[in-house]
């Protein structure tokens, strides 16, 4: 199975608010309300693909009672830690009038030392049965920056496939402790390497310094595009994944599926090639919906008929 990991769940609510301006009034023409942080959208992703997955993380308080139950609604698997200090919730608007996101997140909950080394030894358990674990979002309260690394460095000693999805000085710290792929989306790689990226040169040299920083393959997600750099078979790939542009509903979590649409292919054994265009059919599919880690996998299938895969090469 694929176990994914969030320290920082969250109980999410998108608005859709046609014509949003700060300071006025408004009345939603639609809302969702779902369990959320990026390792469940992850999840809530594979489920969709019928990709056994167990959800596991931080959870506290009734808001995270309401997030277990969410996921269980959803016939998710889930083992979360309950934590004493409360889940975060957080608020996405969606103007689809100027095609504009807005994002509010809450820090999220304080994290005491023993809840941390719980959540730990439940790894150590689920992990035994796991193709991959993947790690991804935000860190909460009084959690160390190092923590993803040090988590990743026990699992590789464990021989357990880890997976990068997260931003900043974690993402960072986390690379350097070699996971099996790291799937920055192009902000975060950008932060990483300490660049903007104009064209794909610049896309294929961000690929070659987070491989030399430490990961041993490398995704750059975008909404309905990638960028990946992979080693298979002593050798060394580099490809680029994409699909006409499609028109967006909300791309919040676009990323999300389309790293788990790229995990449910390979976790199926399917060539990269056949992965990557899956993977950006997913999220080509789920910007058509609103909520994040939602999309019809039958609308994904049909997308990934015209997402072209390339084959680059190195940047001399």
């Amino acid at each position: 199975m694929i176990v994914t990991v969030t320290l920082n769940a969250a109980v999410d609510r998108t608005l859709t608010v046609p014509n949003f301006q700060l300071g006025h009034r408004h009345r939603s023409s639609h809302s969702l309300t779902s369990a959320g942080g990026k390792g469940i959208n992850v999840a809530r992703a594979l489920k969709r693909l019928e990709t056994p997955v167990v959800a596991t993380g931080l959870a506290g308080g009734r808001t995270g009672d309401r997030i277990v139950s969410d996921l269980a609604s959803d016939g998710i698997l889930n083992d979360f830690v309950r934590i004493s200090d409360e889940s975060r919730t957080s608020i996405a608007v969606v103007d689809p009038t100027a095609g504009t996101l807005t994002e509010i997140y809450e820090w999220g909950p304080a994290v005491r030392p023993e809840e941390l080394e719980t959540l730990l030894d439940k790894l150590h358990y689920l992990s035994r049965v796991a193709s991959y674990v993947v790690f991804a979002g935000s860190l909460p309260r009084d959690v160390e920056n190092d923590f993803y690394a040090e988590a990743i460095r026990d699992l590789n000693r464990r021989g357990v496939n880890c997976v990068l999805d997260c931003e900043g000085e974690p993402l960072r710290l986390g690379v350097d402790a070699e996971p099996f792929l790291v799937s920055p989306n192009q902000r975060e790689a950008e932060s990483l390497v300490g660049q903007e990226f104009e064209d794909e040169e610049d896309f294929l040299m961000a690929l070659e310094a987070i491989a030399d920083l430490g990961a041993r393959n490398v995704l750059i997600t975008q909404e309905t595009a990638c960028f990946g750099l992979f080693r298979e078979e002593r050798q060394l790939r580099r490809l680029r994944a994409s699909v006409a542009r499609v028109e967006p509903v909300a791309s919040v979590g676009a990323g999300d599926v389309l790293l788990a649409g790229f995990l449910s292919q390979r976790f199926n054994g399917r060539p990269l090639d056949e992965a990557l265009r899956a993977a950006v059919g997913c999220a080509a599919a789920s910007v058509l919906e609103l909520g994040p880690g939602r999309f019809d996998p039958r609308e994904a299938s049909r997308l990934a008929a015209g997402v072209e895969v390339a084959e680059l090469e190195p940047v001399s």
